[in-house]
C-alpha cells in the first residue's frame, strides 16, 4: 500500500516541530536575557508585595512597613534568665559565671577577646593595645585610656559587672552587645578571669608535679 504524499509531509513537519521546544530550551539555557523566564509552574516566584520603605495608602501614615506590636517577643527571644542575659538578679551582679566553664569555652573566649578587646586593652589586658598606643602617640587630648584588667578595681568586680560592661559599654567604651552573642560574652568573661589569674599566679597555684618545670 502506497503512503499518501500529504501524510509523509505531515509526519516530517510534525517531527521537525517537535524539535522546536528542545531548541528553545537549549537556547534559553545558553543566552542571557533581562526578561524573566517562562514559569510553567509559578510556585509563587512572582507575587504582588510591598517592598521595604514603600508606600501603602491603606494606613494613615502611608507606610507599608509596620512597627512591631508593643509588648510582643519573637519566638525564642523571651530571655527570662536574668543571670544569663543581664548578669544581674534583682539589681545585684552575679558572682558566678552562669554557663559551664570548659576548655572549649576558654578557647572561644580567647579568640573573641583577641578580636574585640585586645586592640584597646592589649593581649595581656594591661590597657596597652595597638589602638591605645596610637592614641597616646597622637596626643590629641580626647583619648580616655582603657582600663587595665589587673588593677584591684577591675579584679574586684563581679563577673556580672564585666558581662554588663561588654554588653552595654562603660564610659567611652561602646556597647559590644550588638556584635557579640550572649554565649561569647560569657566566654570572654571566663577568659578574662583566667587572664587575671595568670598575671597574679604564685608557685602554689601550679600543680606540684609541674613545679619542677618552672624556671
Amino acid at each position: 500500500m502506497r503512503i499518501p504524499r500529504w501524510l509523509t509531509y505531515l509526519v516530517v513537519v510534525t517531527v521537525v516541530l517537535s524539535w522546536v521546544p528542545l531548541a528553545l530550551i537549549a537556547r534559553a539555557r545558553q543566552v542571557k536575557s533581562a526578561k524573566p523566564r517562562i514559569h510553567v509552574v509559578p510556585d509563587m516566584d512572582n507575587q504582588p508585595k510591598y517592598r521595604p520603605q514603600s508606600r501603602n495608602r491603606l494606613f494613615a501614615d502611608r507606610r507599608a512597613m509596620r512597627p512591631p506590636v508593643e509588648g510582643t517577643v519573637a519566638r525564642g527571644e523571651l530571655r527570662e534568665d536574668d543571670r544569663l542575659y543581664r548578669g544581674a538578679v534583682g539589681g545585684v551582679w552575679v558572682e558566678e559565671i552562669p554557663v559551664p566553664v570548659t576548655d572549649q569555652l576558654l578557647r572561644r573566649g580567647r579568640a573573641r577577646y583577641d578580636i574585640y578587646c585586645s586592640p584597646c586593652h592589649g593581649l595581656a589586658g594591661y590597657g596597652d593595645g595597638m589602638v591605645a598606643k596610637r592614641a597616646d602617640a597622637l596626643q590629641e587630648g580626647t583619648w580616655t585610656p582603657p582600663a587595665s584588667f589587673h588593677s584591684e578595681l577591675v579584679r574586684g568586680r563581679p563577673v556580672g559587672h564585666l558581662y554588663n560592661t561588654i554588653s552595654n559599654g562603660i564610659r567611652n567604651m561602646p556597647a559590644y552587645g550588638p556584635q557579640i552573642t550572649v554565649e561569647d560574652r560569657w566566654a570572654i568573661v571566663a577568659y578574662l578571669r583566667a587572664l587575671q589569674r595568670s598575671q597574679s599566679a604564685t608557685v602554689e597555684d601550679v600543680p606540684p608535679e609541674l613545679r619542677a618545670q618552672l624556671r
